[in-house]
């Protein structure tokens, strides 16, 4: 008996479906909570490719929503532990694992040549960055995200708006599950929608998962959803660029202070808040671009929304993400 009988014998899917999954090629950025059910549901489908992008490892405050993981795992890269469980789980599915972190600078050539992408980082910036480039290159992106006992998941770009323009500002906060606490089975629910959406796209799911979004309250156990198709895309938004993309002649703010960041994006950043920012009103020369860099790309975000308000001129964001720690000499 074959192992996807029990999807193939759905007459949504059939042969002709299980075909179109063993022909995909998919990227997954993030092999975390979200990650853990994308993964092994997609491998266990029957996907035919899988590349795995993430430059974390496993720690032990991740078990409790990061099931591809266990004790004896603690420390090890997680996207080579992920490809090593896929592939046991699957022969069937070739595993790639790429211990990096997804940005501007390599983004387009991850997703070049992919069936459709899954956005299981949980991060702003790689969000964005996904979006932009999905939306130029016609590829399907799922994206999700959760915090605390809610989160969403939906179907962009391809023929589908982009998440930029279902979601064209960030937030005023940037809490994480680090910061602000998760469920484990919040995170496992959204990531098996993610899961779900995607084989959706694959065998041409009616309607399709491109253009629904859905929302999960575990809190007050309820769900809801809508379809966004025919949203406009903004005419203007803030585009994340890699810090290797800095030219002399860039106008930087540096907007992490010397505790966080001891060494700025570039040696002549202006370092500064962005509530100084705002007070202050500094604007480039004429010509120049305006960078804006912080952590996570929301402060940076924030600051170019407030030069935006009074300049025209070319601005872009940088995301640091986080600063490694300084190896300690020995004494």
């Amino acid at each position: 008996m074959s192992r996807y009988v029990r999807q193939t014998q759905l007459p949504q899917v059939g042969t002709v479906g299980q075909t179109a999954i063993a022909a995909a090629r998919v990227l997954v950025v993030g092999a975390g909570g979200l990650g853990a059910p994308v993964l092994q549901y997609l491998a266990g489908a029957g996907v035919g490719h899988l590349t795995i992008v993430d430059a974390d490892v496993v720690s032990l405050s991740n078990l409790h929503r990061q099931t591809l993981f266990r004790e004896a795992d603690v420390g090890r890269s997680k996207a080579e532990v992920a490809a090593d469980t896929l592939r046991a789980l699957n022969a069937d599915c070739t595993v790639t694992a790429l211990r990096q972190t997804l940005d501007p600078a390599n983004a387009a050539q991850l997703v070049a040549g992919t069936s459709l992408v899954l956005d299981c980082a949980d991060s702003f910036a790689a969000s964005y960055i996904l979006s932009d480039i999905c939306r130029d290159a016609h590829v399907p992106l799922i994206s999700g995200s959760v915090l605390g006992f809610s989160g969403y998941t939906g179907g962009f770009c391809d023929t589908a708006p982009s998440l930029r323009a279902v979601f064209p500002d960030l937030p005023d906060r940037a809490a994480t599950c680090a910061t602000a606490g998760v469920m484990g089975p919040v995170v496992g629910l959204i990531g098996a929608a993610m899961a779900q959406m995607a084989l959706g796209v694959f065998i041409g799911q009616t309607p399709s998962p491109l253009g629904q979004l859905m929302h999960f309250d575990m809190q007050h156990f309820r769900t809801s959803g809508f379809r966004f198709d025919g949203t406009p895309e903004p005419a203007d938004g803030q585009t994340f660029i890699a810090q290797g993309d800095l030219t002399a002649q860039d106008f930087v703010i540096e907007l992490r202070d010397r505790v966080e960041a001891p060494v700025p994006v570039t040696p002549t950043a202006l370092r500064t808040t962005v509530a100084a920012y705002r007070q202050h009103r500094a604007t480039p020369p004429h010509g120049q671009r305006a960078v804006f860099a912080c952590r996570s790309g929301l402060r940076a975000w924030q600051a170019a929304a407030h030069l935006r308000s009074h300049w025209a001129g070319e601005i872009s964001l940088i995301a640091t993400g986080d600063t490694p720690p300084t190896p300690r000499l020995p004494e």
